[in-house]
């Protein structure tokens, strides 16, 4: 019997610990980190964490640059600290990265928006890295218990409170490997505005005279003959409800239904609606 089967007999139950809720990762980022995870680590060390992490066993959890510091109920009266740390990518390869997403705008306006662009993996990977920890070495784990093994139960434990936290913050997935949300921001806003020529300076035109408006009201709302008939194109938002989700969530709403998938029906909506309209003013 090791340390870590006789600690799983005489656990405490913390009153204040932080449950998990319920399934570990609703996004495909977070479930990407849960599957790295099983990649690496025993599962019958995720099987206790998981336990530990249902229960509320973990009663504090800090992500910060770098890594990650937390508290976890165990055996003992007081509560095991544990640290997890993360590789950090090289400046050269942070680079890399940015560059590769800064070729695209789509990048910016998800992870702006609160969402991780599905292809930031092969961004990564083209940069010759990865986001998600891909070996051993990506993670390393410490903590005060007397369990041997690493990473123990109770670092699994945070590891699946993690996929929680990325769920609701991508962002802390870039901070863990060496930048910031704003760093990130800076650097993608730069190389986008540099990748914009400068336009040349339109030249200056003297305008004729305006000419008087009409003194018959029954003409005001009438174009001249002379002007051509105007065209009309509209292109559907690639997201939607993007003002939405870079605001949050209104003071004023207090309604049961998610304001963000409303507005995200609305915006559809509006689109379909523009299109229509289009498409009979050509026929």
């Amino acid at each position: 019997m090791s340390w870590n089967d006789w600690g799983e007999r005489t656990t405490r139950r913390p009153a204040n610990g932080i449950k998990a809720q319920g399934t570990f990762g609703k996004t495909w980022w977070a479930g990407r980190w849960v599957a790295a995870l099983e990649q690496l680590v025993d599962k019958s060390r995720l099987a206790r964490g998981r336990s530990y992490a249902r229960s509320g066993q973990v009663v504090k959890l800090e992500v910060g640059p770098g890594g990650v510091a937390a508290q976890v109920q165990g055996s003992q009266v007081k509560p095991y600290k544990v640290r997890i740390g993360f590789k950090q990518l090289t400046d050269a390869a942070w680079e890399r990265v940015i560059d590769g997403m800064a070729a695209q705008a789509i990048f910016a306006a998800k992870l702006l928006s609160g969402e991780m662009p599905q292809p930031i993996e092969e961004v990564f990977r083209a940069a010759g890295s990865s986001l998600f920890p891909a070996v051993a070495g990506d993670l390393t784990t410490d903590c005060s218990c007397p369990d041997w093994a690493s990473p123990c139960k109770h670092a699994a434990a945070v590891y699946y409170l993690l996929g929680e936290q990325f769920d609701g913050d991508p962002w802390l997935m870039f901070e863990l490997r060496g930048r910031t949300k704003t760093q990130i921001a800076a650097a993608l806003q730069a190389r986008r505005a540099g990748a914009v020529p400068a336009e040349a300076p339109a030249p200056v035109v003297e305008e004729a005279p305006a000419a008087p408006l009409p003194t018959d009201p029954a003409q005001f709302w009438t174009a001249p003959s002379a002007v051509p008939a105007l065209g009309l194109t509209f292109q559907p938002p690639r997201i939607d409800a993007l003002p939405v989700k870079r605001l949050g969530l209104p003071s004023f709403w207090s309604g049961p239904a998610d304001f963000t998938e409303l507005m995200e029906a609305g915006y559809r909506a509006a689109a379909v609606h523009a299109l229509r309209l289009i498409v009979e003013r050509e026929e």
